[in-house]
């Protein structure tokens, strides 16, 4: 024999022993269940006797089972490349006709009715049935589903490297009729099975992040009625972190079904990146932020133990809290000294856009034309060589002030009310002429306007008046405003420009002050910094940032959300254009998220969340969203979801929407049926198919 040809002997022989451990692996004698006797490209039917089931531990619904015509016991005929040489994946939905049923269901009907009332006998026992009868009425047909196939495949380019066990979502050929043996998988089979990742994507998280971290999420579960003689309540599930990274993740379910639960563990779980336990990965720090509508991330309390988010930073040593987590707030917790306050000084020149936005976002919901006119209103610097537009800017701008002052914003200590050069002199003599039954309350407003330095209560007053004199038809600036524009060497415009009389015509209405008061909560006198910058930067630096939003209104937690969120994207999509190749991974959490993101009949694909959702992913943001309803999302934001985590649900409504993605159809009874506290079916980037999961309660200090 030639050395070639006794290498390639080796090699074969090599490949059959890989092949048979596989099997072996995957595949036991003892776990045999019955026979496949009816196959399409979609679904399998399988002939089980009740001895099989009952030695197996039980078939439970939604069960897995695996199919294969090759006997790991026999390593005569192992060659990998064989179209035998695969595992069938099915997953058990029903039970199936078999031809006979209707003489069975006539036997046992007719053996019942011979012990009816018997209590002491079964019509199935001794006496009763014979036992050759009872062997026979012992079969049963179950339908189950077509996963996929898993099958074994060689590295390309490398004969010589160990065979890979792939993972196909169909299958390629069947034959009706050639036998198939069926198998139910045991713990180990089962642990290999659900944790199945494409060696592509194990290959794909190292080359982006050069981490391959992954973490335990819970265990196998097949159904509610989880019973330990079913011998798989050991099995543990794991995710990959790194699937949740520049991805849209989504947790559904009603309350206390263990969405938040699921959440810390998610979160933790990416927290953890930064000290690996496998030393070949890269410690990845990332950017993770919580939007806490409850406060249960940011705060202990006894409904779980009191083992709140915030504390994990105790699992990194030597960690200083400050240093890795940080809590935000609208007004101070007692338990959380270290709280920074999300706070903006609205009158700051360089806060005026901002804190316009806030209350922009706040008022967004509102019809009224008053209001819709005054969220037009920008105050985007002009350019300062142009004294005409700095005058008028600088005009709006302390009507605005005037405006925040009056709907209960604090003014700071140090700004003074400049009113010198923004109020022409023939305006003032209107006013001071005027004949108008409201002459009093004008010539008043013209002296505020003259004085070098009012009261903001007074300028307000004056203001108040100004509106109420650009519209009385009898007060004479209807005279003032012509002459102003046709003046010699004017520019013909009129001296009210329109965004002042939008600012300005806050204060005809009574609500006007009171609703832009609503922003008030976020404003404090006495910070220059902005939070959002601030929070940007936290996130650069891959800490967890928690915003509590128990404290503050619907409006204004959707309006600071909103800011948050439009930076974070802003700043990433900057570096993107910019070409960086250090753009900051991201990771946004959104607790409650029908009270933040866009409802599921809003198609405007402009919006911030949206646009995150669609485009997050190339800017290096992943979103995990949690919600109790499916029908309450975007649907353009249901359409970019890659990773979803499935509590119960309890209407059809919700279960049908949900079907529309992977293959939770599958599911949807189990889902509706089984109200489980943290039982979820969970779909991730890495895993191939559904997987029901027991979730693991988070506790901080345990991995």
């Amino acid at each position: 024999m030639s050395i070639e040809k006794g290498i390639s002997n080796s090699q074969q022989n090599n490949k059959k022993s890989e092949t048979q451990q596989w099997f072996k692996k995957l595949i036991q004698a003892e776990e045999y269940v019955g026979e496949l006797y009816s196959i399409n490209y979609e679904t399998a039917r399988v002939i089980i006797h009740d001895s099989e089931r009952r030695k197996v531990g039980g078939i439970p619904s939604l069960s897995f089972l695996i199919a294969s015509r090759i006997d790991p016991a026999n390593s005569n005929d192992m060659d990998f490349k064989s179209e035998d040489a695969s595992f069938i994946l099915l997953r058990v939905m029903d039970s199936a006709p078999l031809p006979q049923d209707k003489e069975a269901e006539r036997i046992r009907v007719e053996t019942a009715q011979r012990v009816s009332g018997e209590i002491e006998r079964h019509w199935d026992g001794d006496g009763a049935m014979d036992a050759k009868t009872r062997v026979l009425l012992g079969y049963a047909g179950v339908e189950c589903r077509i996963i996929g196939t898993f099958f074994l495949e060689e590295k390309a380019g490398n004969s010589e490297a160990p065979l890979a066990l792939k993972f196909g979502s169909d299958i390629a050929n069947y034959y009706p009729n050639r036998g198939l043996k069926v198998f139910k998988p045991n713990a180990a089979a089962l642990e290999e099975i659900v944790n199945y990742c494409d060696p592509s994507n194990k290959q794909e998280h190292r080359d982006k992040y050069k981490n391959t971290e992954t973490v335990k999420l819970g265990f196998v579960r097949y159904a509610s009625t989880n019973r330990k003689y079913q011998q798989i309540d050991d099995v543990p599930v794991f995710i990959y972190p790194a699937d949740l990274l520049s991805q849209k993740s989504a947790l559904f379910g009603m309350t206390r079904t263990g969405k938040s639960n699921t959440t810390k563990i998610i979160a933790k779980s990416v927290f953890e990146l930064r000290t690996p336990t496998k030393r070949e990965d890269t410690p990845l720090r990332i950017g993770q932020i919580i939007f806490d509508p409850n406060g249960e991330y940011a705060n202990e309390n006894v409904q779980d133990n009191n083992s709140a988010l915030k504390n994990i930073w105790q699992l990194i040593p030597n960690a200083v809290r400050q240093n890795e987590v940080i809590t935000y707030g609208i007004t101070p917790h007692p338990s959380d000294p270290n709280r920074i306050l999300m706070l903006l000084n609205f009158y700051l020149d360089d806060n005026l856009q901002i804190g316009k936005e806030i209350i922009d976002n706040i008022l967004s919901e509102d019809s009224t034309t008053y209001i819709k006119n005054f969220v037009q209103v920008g105050f985007e610097a002009p350019d300062p060589d142009d004294r005409s537009a700095t005058t008028r800017h600088n005009r709006r701008v302390i009507a605005y002030r005037s405006v925040l002052a009056r709907a209960g914003f604090s003014v700071p200590a140090n700004l003074r009310a400049t009113t010198r050069g923004l109020f022409n002199q023939q305006l003032i003599t209107a006013m001071q002429t005027s004949t108008s039954n409201n002459a009093p309350e004008y010539q008043s407003a013209a002296q505020i306007f003259s004085t070098a330095n009012p009261a903001w209560g007074q300028l307000a007053n004056a203001f108040e008046s100004l509106d109420k004199f650009m519209r009385d038809r009898d007060s004479g600036y209807q005279a003032f405003e012509s002459a102003y524009v046709t003046r010699a060497g004017g520019s013909g415009d009129r001296w009210a420009d329109e965004d002042l009389k939008k600012i300005i015509g806050i204060f005809q209405y009574a609500n006007g002050t009171r609703k832009i008061g609503k922003a008030a909560e976020q404003h404090s006198a006495d910070t220059n910094n902005d939070y959002a910058q601030d929070i940007y930067a936290h996130l650069v630096a891959g800490k967890l940032v928690i915003i509590d939003q128990s404290s503050g209104e619907p409006e204004l937690n959707k309006s600071s959300a909103n800011r948050i969120m439009t930076k974070i994207f802003r700043e990433n999509q900057r570096q993107f254009i910019q070409g960086s190749t250090s753009i900051p991974e991201i990771l946004v959490y959104i607790e409650e998220a029908h009270n933040i993101l866009p409802a599921g009949n809003d198609l405007d694909l402009l919006e911030i969340w949206v646009r995150t959702a669609k485009e997050g992913a190339k800017y290096r943001i992943g979103m995990v969203y949690a919600t109790q309803e499916v029908s309450s999302i975007q649907k353009n934001i249901l359409r970019n979801t890659s990773n979803w985590f499935i509590a119960h649900l309890n209407n059809t409504d919700e279960t049908k929407e949900l079907c529309k993605y992977y293959d939770f159809a599958d599911f949807e009874p189990s889902i509706r049926r089984a109200q489980d506290k943290g039982f979820l079916r969970v779909k991730t980037l890495s895993n191939p198919f559904v997987i029901p999961v027991q979730v693991d309660k988070f506790q901080v200090g345990k991995s």
